[in-house]
């Protein structure tokens, strides 16, 4: 009876229970490096998102921002013989030429290109005449110069009111004046956008100095 009491095995279920506990924790510390290996992996991509989010925005309120050109009318010449004897110009059926120098600045990181620019020309109130200049491009963040030619018809001129008492008084020529420029911005084949500028100048020239008097222009751009 002593050998069979000494032969029972008494030990294994003590140890199954120990191993089992033994497992039980090593799973648990293996998921808590698991999940502190996922939160940071959703952390940094959420981080990197933001970083991205937010470096559009910032692109999209500076570099890819698109702004209209600034147009202005410097300076209006003509040939000082046409400007003393306009009435001699009517006999001839000839159009008083007068050359406008202006210019165009781009503002924006992308090259502006602009097709033929169309002005035309009043006095009071009456269209006298036109003006046409082929297109062009403003480079990014320069300033272009250009001529505009405009042929003003001294008949359509002579019966404009207000210009004779002008005329005989001043030596002077107000004229009003109205600029279409029709071009494209594109900024790294992202970014295409038109834009219209419209131009409206009140200009009083002196015949007799050949030179501006007074200016007074109002742009308007479209996007």
């Amino acid at each position: 009876m002593a050998e069979k009491d000494q032969v029972r095995p008494l030990a294994p279920v003590a140890t199954n229970r120990f191993r089992s506990d033994e497992d039980d924790n090593l799973s648990i510390q293996l998921k808590v490096p698991r999940r502190r290996t996922y939160v940071k992996c959703c952390g940094c991509v959420t981080a990197i998102l933001v970083l991205i989010a937010v470096t559009f925005i910032i692109l999209a309120f500076t570099v890819f921002h698109v702004r209209g050109p600034i147009v202005k009318m410097i300076t209006v010449t003509g040939d000082p013989r046409q400007l003393a004897n306009i009435t001699a110009l009517v006999a001839a059926s000839s159009n008083l030429t007068l050359i406008a120098d202006m210019s165009v600045k781009n503002p924006n990181v992308a090259s502006y290109r602009f097709g033929n620019t169309t002005t035309a020309v009043y006095c009071g109130g009456a269209e006298v005449g036109e003006g046409r200049n082929l297109g062009g491009i403003a480079r990014a963040r320069r300033t272009m110069r250009m001529n505009l030619t405009v042929d003003v018809s001294p008949a359509k001129l002579l019966t404009a009111p207000g210009f004779l008492a002008e005329y005989q008084a001043n030596k002077s020529l107000t004229m009003n004046s109205f600029t279409r420029i029709v071009g494209r911005v594109k900024i790294l084949n992202i970014v295409k956008k038109e834009v219209v500028v419209r131009l409206n100048c009140t200009v009083t020239y002196n015949l007799s100095s050949n030179a501006i008097q007074r200016q007074h222009c109002i742009r308007r751009v479209i996007l």
